[in-house]
């Protein structure tokens, strides 16, 4: 069987880092965007399985537009995305209520960092077995 590819589009390399290495030794291969130049770029050469997002990158809201570029997007639309994000904490907005809303947050699903390896785990395998 295929392993299953996941791009990370974060620019906190400790986080990147960190969950590298958890997918990694569950056979995952896995790459990294710092933001959202540098994932579109990528994801015109490759299309991974599943995409982990973070929402502050450059701007704070660079992790929005980017899942709606990408759902939008013919060829990249039906990759699942993971937002992963402590927004939360910085800002203070719970944004988990909203998550899957095509047009303010298309994601397919949200979890607050900091996330523990074994649920992180758990939400990929859940993602990569949707239809």
């Amino acid at each position: 069987m295929e392993k299953a590819k996941v791009l990370i589009i974060d620019d906190d390399p400790d986080i990147t880092e960190a969950m590298r290495v958890v997918l990694e030794n569950k056979d995952y291969i896995v790459n990294n965007a710092e933001g959202i130049e540098q994932a579109m770029g990528f994801l015109k050469e490759n299309k991974p399985d599943v995409i982990i997002l973070d929402v502050m990158m450059d701007t704070p809201q660079d992790g929005f537009i980017l899942s709606r570029q990408l759902k939008q997007d013919v060829n990249l639309k039906d990759i699942p995305i993971l937002m992963l994000t402590s927004v939360k904490d910085k800002i203070g907005i719970d944004f988990e209520s909203v998550a899957g809303d095509e047009t303010w947050l298309p994601v397919d699903a949200y979890m607050q960092k900091p996330v523990k390896p074994d649920v992180l785990l758990e939400k990929i395998a859940g993602l990569l077995k949707k239809p």
